[in-house]
Order: C-alpha cells, then structure tokens, then sequence
C-alpha cells in the first residue's frame, strides 16, 4: 500500500485528517439518531412522524438534527474534495 500523505506538506495532512475523522462523526451520529427510530434515512422519520406512528416529540427534533449532520456532512465533503483537488 502506498503512502498517501508521503508527499503531502504538514497542514494539508492534518486538515484532511481532521475533516476525515470529523466526517466520520457526522456520519456515525446521524445513523445512531436514526436507528433509534428504526430508520436509515430523514425522510423515513418524517414518514413516521407524519403518520401518527411515533410521537412527533422529541422525534422531530431528533429529525432536525439528523437532517443538519447530513447537511453539514455534505459540505465538508465538498471542502475536502476542494482540498484534494488543490493538489496536495
């Protein structure tokens, strides 16, 4: 296996290591917020919630925030891509 970072200067190694393991937090947390209510995605949620099926406290909420790990997810992916296109 080839050394990624071998020829990736100090500050970009660690700005794509902070955003890899902040990546993966976002992810984990959003699923571990899901899977409380038997679901994999927000939409599921809302369904439910929309349905009468679970009570739309704290669902909702718990549905607002998986929605904002998603989004925020999204957007560093998109500034670690830019990151990696620079080059490094």
């Amino acid at each position: 296996m080839t050394d990624f970072f071998q020829h990736v200067p100090s500050e970009a190694a660690q700005q794509i290591d902070a955003l890899s393991r902040l990546l993966y937090d976002l992810r984990e947390d959003r699923k571990q917020i899901l899977a409380a209510y038997g679901v994999e995605q927000e939409q599921a949620l809302m369904a439910r919630i929309a349905s009468g099926e679970i009570e739309a406290h704290p669902a909702y909420e718990r549905y607002l925030a998986a929605k904002t790990l998603a989004q925020t997810r999204e957007a560093l992916r998109a500034q670690l891509r830019e990151l990696l296109a620079t080059g490094v």
